[in-house]
């Protein structure tokens, strides 16, 4: 095997993607002297920003666009390490997808935890004409990781195996939402890519590695013992929360990840929708309307407008372009404008509004039929989605006990200082005072690129140079046990939540249910039912929930045909391993010959 000489750390996000990487020749060999941030370097990633125009970028959007053969007949999409290369991972596939959006595959790592799908089957682009091949969501998350190895080894490696990426020390960050099955997918899609040997950790967790990276062992004198830190994630499509405690263990700080929330999918391109269409509104008023392909035009105007007045708060307006379209135009252009008022009462009223401590998110009226596809938030409001995650811990009795007393921002979104100011003064509007006394901002800076670098981070820490923050799994997970009952017509046996991995247990452990036997059916096709909670976070290993439904949620279904005699019953016990990629293993061990059965992911997802 050949000895990995860097560390690399690999963000893999719903809207871009960002490679770091440090040699572990340089690694400090003192635990308390944490890596310093120069010396975790950003990979700039050869890709298209143009029709046969490459150019290397720290960020590689995870947008994949399937050009059509005439796109690609004069080979202008050849890449260095493929000259034959028929798909563009990238900026000029989020920027040509924009334009013809049935040809190009967005937010693929959603879709990686979409549980109405299965995952492994071509669905994407979603709604796709015929004329266009379709991939799975896994497939498409490993055309994005492929790009990201090849270009590795293209620039690092060259000639010499050993540095290729499959080679070194690998950490690849996935959101703290994301279940058992989409890490396994996660796992599955990076060995589709080359890359067999990964470890993943959570988002929030990188985001606070880098946090200490970046400040050195003064970050000790930054948080004191006590502190409640929420890690507060938002980016171009999904907003993540993670709460991290202070506590103190032998007479040091010491970091502990308590609770995750819910996969949210919303975030900046929301805000950019909602921009276009506050603007074409107003348009259509004046009298243009717009029509789809100028649409898509706005949204990407607006994204440019957002960023360029939350980043500089002393811009009060930005000129908006979009090409015309028809003949009273006369091949024109429309221009209007996007002011600074506009643009941060439609963001700060519509995303960031004031709400109380219950408030919950707001649900749409039911409607009998919805197009299928991403389960996009009916409510915007990343204010209220804080709320009710803040609301559903058990830290303390009383409110003030479960509102963060300091914040660590992540994500492009949370650039903007007015934004990150809003959601402070909003939490602190529900302490029982009044006020936002007591939150405060734990400064960073490069939240596009810090997930990246703590990731990297992560990878010294585990060598023992830097600091641990004890995680473990961010949910309690359950197996579906049909209960021992009398039958009764028209009605099915209950079906009661066993605990087999709770909430915190460590990556690399293991456990048993040996105090209780089950029965176990092999020899034919059998089903397990999945479950998680993410707020039940004291029901230990075998314990069993008899009314479950509320606090514990459907996850997948495990089915396989178990080895053995066809119809045959065995008494089993059942043991537990949680890899050290944060992945579940479940055994079913024989009580009479110590015969295991381990229970596979298939990943075949449960009716709606």
């Amino acid at each position: 095997m050949i000895e990995p000489v860097y560390i690399i750390g690999i963000d893999l996000g719903t809207t871009n993607s960002v490679v770091a990487y440090t040699a572990i020749a340089d690694s400090p060999d003192d635990p308390e002297n944490p890596e310093k941030p120069d010396r975790i370097s950003i990979l700039e990633i050869p890709q298209f920003v143009g029709a046969g125009v490459m150019e290397t970028r720290q960020v590689l959007p995870s947008f994949i666009y399937i050009p059509s053969p005439h796109e690609t007949s004069d080979h202008a999409f050849s890449l260095p390490w493929d000259t034959e290369n028929h798909m563009i991972v990238g900026e000029y596939a989020r920027d040509r997808g924009a334009e013809v959006p049935h040809r190009m595959i967005a937010s693929a790592k959603s879709w990686l935890c979409h549980t109405m799908i299965d995952r492994n089957k071509d669905v994407l682009p979603w709604g796709r004409p015929d004329d266009v091949p379709g991939f799975s969501p896994v497939a498409a998350s490993a055309m994005i990781l492929g790009h990201i190895r090849n270009a590795w080894n293209f620039r690092m490696a060259g000639d010499d195996p050993a540095l290729n990426m499959e080679n070194q020390e690998i950490f690849l960050t996935v959101p703290a939402s994301f279940d058992a099955v989409a890490r396994e997918l996660t796992v599955r899609a990076a060995e589709m890519a080359g890359l067999a040997h990964i470890t993943l950790l959570e988002e929030p967790q990188a985001a606070f590695y880098s946090w200490i990276a970046s400040s050195g062992d003064p970050w000790r004198k930054k948080v004191r013992k006590g502190d409640l830190v929420l890690v507060c994630d938002i980016g171009g499509g999904t907003a993540d929360f993670s709460l991290i405690r202070v506590s103190e263990d032998n007479g040091e700080l010491a970091l502990e990840r308590i609770a995750v929330g819910d996969h949210l999918l919303v975030g900046g391109d929301n805000m950019d929708l909602a921009l276009a269409y506050d603007v074409s509104r107003k348009m259509a008023d004046a009298g243009t309307r717009l029509d789809p392909w100028q649409m898509r035009g706005l949204i990407q105007n607006c994204r440019m407008a957002k960023e360029a007045i939350l980043s500089h708060p002393d811009t009060s307006e930005y000129p908006v372009t979009i090409l015309g379209r028809g003949s009273s135009l006369i091949g024109g252009t429309l221009k209007t404008s996007l002011t600074s008022d506009g643009i941060k009462n439609v963001i700060m009223d519509g995303f960031f509004p004031f709400c109380a401590f219950d408030a919950q998110p707001k649900k749409d009226s039911r409607i009998g039929l919805k197009e299928a596809g991403l389960f996009y938030e009916s409510d915007p409001a990343v204010t209220r989605h804080l709320a009710r995650f803040l609301n559903r811990q058990v830290i303390e009795k009383d409110a003030g006990g479960r509102i963060p007393t300091a914040v660590l921002f992540n994500g492009g979104v949370m650039k903007a200082a007015s934004l990150r100011d809003r959601i402070i003064r909003a939490m602190g509007s529900w302490h029982p005072d009044g006020s936002k006394t007591g939150i405060r901002e734990i400064a960073t800076h490069d939240t596009d690129l810090a997930v990246a670098r703590g990731a990297a981070y992560y990878g010294l820490a585990r060598r023992g140079s830097g600091i641990r923050i004890r995680g473990g799994l961010g949910k309690s997970y359950y197996i579906g046990v049909a209960a021992s009952m009398p039958a009764v017509p028209g009605m099915p046996a209950p079906v009661k939540a066993l605990c087999v991995a709770p909430f915190g247990m460590e990556e690399g452990t293991d456990a048993n249910i040996r105090d209780k036997e089950f029965v176990l059916v092999v020899g034919e096709p059998v089903r397990f039912d999945f479950l998680g909670s993410s707020v039940r976070k004291t029901d230990a290993i075998g314990h069993i929930v008899e009314d479950w439904q509320g606090d514990i949620e459907e996850i997948t279904t495990i089915e396989t045909s178990l080895d053995g005699e066809p119809g045959s019953i065995i008494r089993v016990t059942i043991e537990i391993r949680v890899t050290e990629i944060g992945t579940i293993e479940l055994w079913c061990v024989s009580a009479d010959d110590d015969k295991h059965w381990k229970l596979e992911f298939n990943v075949r997802e449960q009716a709606g």
